[in-house]
């Protein structure tokens, strides 16, 4: 990157503007807009960067944010409006030319060959040579270097299809950090990290600030925005809502600039319930690797939460249920035991399950809406030889229409919808074969504030139903706000159950991450 300066020197510069209260934009964005043939979905935003800065963009989904993005770093041309680098009119018509200029952009989407190495993902493109050859062993040791530095330990050498969600973000954030970029963008870059990691790499984006690099930070985790960001840009629509001194906004407040109108609550008010009668009864369930002897029951008009840290077996405990993983142990459903070595005899069992990866494993996102709402209740629309298209598309209206699925037409692929739509459409799915026991693992990944309070409302409305709902979730915030109690795994094994007041963060920590609480319970039922 010699036609740039280096993160340093742009250090210095930034330490001489500290005494001058007016600070040069590193980048401004003027009026920009962005239309798709007659769909507009960036409309006149202007911007200013600033080196040794964290600036955050937020909105909904739709809100035109990913699209600005992209064109701050060449992957599309604004329609109308410039862009200016150091003051000076730049157009950058393909990514190269912006990383060249010191951008960098850390994609929401995993961006990487899945057929190659770590290693040779990392500097893809930019292969270091010696002597007229590829240096392997020096790359494998800077990606080693880089890799521990947001305390990702896999090797250089795996190939990325065998290594976790986690760690392929982890990878890909690790690249864009292998040069020193002026500007750093990331979109979306905690959605599948653990506590952990996402605390090493807000490190690291507050180092980069110190270092005089300027970040633009995308995020629904608005308690990150609010601890990062000096200034925050709220989209919505596709326009500017405005600018705003980072430190001053709180978490409510970011929510009300984004959706145009006060949140009162977020979760569902909880009703106080008496039990009802087990639905789903699981005894001694193992998964070999990842669960061992687990035992619980799930009751009618219950949603009860499973917590617990990355790697504590909770989604393998269930793909283990479902039959998606060998599985040994009993699993009743309403007292009737369940064959757990087919996918499809616990479905028709009535227990449904929206998986934690939608876009990997949940919906086929080059598909059509249609055929990815019924493909789990196939023998509905399909009785026969012949595919009956017209109960498909009456499926999918009534779909959208109650589940509040936002599209252009119904002709849209799947993997055009936003994140918020797309599980919006998973849900609908797993629903459409009418189960009885719910389990939703990572109900509002990479989904907006508006959205969450969608999801959470659908899944109250389940338990009004009669289900039993089981939510698996990263965010103790999220379980504590749902739920009516908590199991939390550790080390493949179940570790205890709060409810009640005793539903505090500090008590599921606890259970998550140490033998302290021996006992296994932290609050009685209530």
């Amino acid at each position: 990157m010699s036609s740039v300066l280096s993160i340093e020197r742009e250090g210095e510069r930034v330490a001489a503007q500290k005494a001058n209260p007016l600070r040069h934009s590193l980048l401004r964005a003027e009026g920009v807009s962005k239309q798709y043939g007659p769909v507009t979905v960036l409309s006149d935003v202007t911007l200013d960067i600033l080196p040794g800065e964290i600036h955050a963009i937020i909105g909904e989904n739709g809100a035109g944010k990913s699209t600005f993005m992209r064109l701050l770093s060449g992957y599309i041309e604004p329609t109308a409006g410039t862009l200016a680098l150091d003051g000076e009119h730049v157009r950058f018509a393909k990514p190269e030319q912006a990383q060249d200029a010191g951008i960098a952009l850390v994609h929401q989407e995993i961006l990487l060959a899945e057929a190659l190495t770590v290693a040779e993902n990392l500097f893809l493109g930019r292969e270091l040579m010696r002597n007229g050859v590829v240096d392997d062993r020096t790359m494998r040791r800077l990606a080693t270097e880089k890799l521990a530095e947001l305390g990702c330990l896999v090797s250089p050498n795996a190939l990325v299809r065998n290594i976790t969600l986690a760690d392929r973000q982890l990878v890909q954030i690790a690249r864009a950090l292998l040069d020193d970029y002026r500007i750093v963008i990331f979109d979306e870059p905690t959605a599948v990290l653990t506590g952990e990691e996402v605390e090493r790499l807000l490190a690291i984006i507050l180092q980069l600030k110190e270092q005089g690099a300027a970040v633009l930070y995308i995020s629904h985790r608005l308690d990150e925005v609010q601890r990062l960001a000096d200034k925050v840009t709220v989209l919505r629509d596709g326009k500017k809502i405005g600018t705003y001194p980072g430190r001053t906004l709180g978490q409510m407040d970011m929510a009300r600039l984004m959706v145009g109108r006060d949140l009162a609550a977020l979760y569902p008010e909880k009703r106080a319930k008496a039990a009802g009668e087990a639905m789903l009864t699981v005894r001694d369930l193992s998964v070999p690797g990842f669960a061992k002897n687990v035992s619980f029951q799930a009751h009618k008009s219950e949603i009860l939460g499973f917590a617990g840290m990355i790697g504590a077996g909770r989604t393998e405990l269930f793909e283990g249920i479902m039959g998606l993983r060998p599985a040994t142990g009993t699993v009743e459903l309403e007292g009737k035991p369940i064959n757990i070595r087919s996918p499809r005899a616990v479905l028709d069992a009535g227990i449904g399950y929206l998986t934690e990866d939608r876009k990997g494993k949940g919906l086929l996102l080059h598909e059509r809406l249609a055929p990815n709402l019924t493909l789990s209740a196939l023998t509905r629309f399909h009785p026969g030889i012949f595919l009956r298209r017209s109960r498909e598309q009456d499926a999918l209206r009534a779909a959208v229409e109650q589940y509040d699925i936002r599209l252009k037409s119904f002709g849209v692929k799947a993997g055009q919808l936003s994140g918020g739509n797309q599980q919006k459409l998973l849900l609908a799915k797993v629903l459409l074969i009418t189960p009885s026991v719910v389990v939703i693992d990572e109900p509002t990944r990479g989904i907006d504030i508006a959205n969450k309070a969608q999801i959470y409302a659908f899944i109250q409305s389940l338990v009004t139903e009669g289900k039993a709902c089981i939510v698996i979730s990263s965010e103790m915030q999220e379980l504590i706000g749902i739920c009516d109690r908590i199991l939390v795994m550790r080390e493949g094994r179940l570790r205890g159950e709060v409810s009640g007041d005793a539903m505090t963060e500090h008590n599921v920590a606890l259970l998550a991450t140490s033998d302290a609480a021996a006992d296994g319970n932290v609050g009685g039922r209530k």
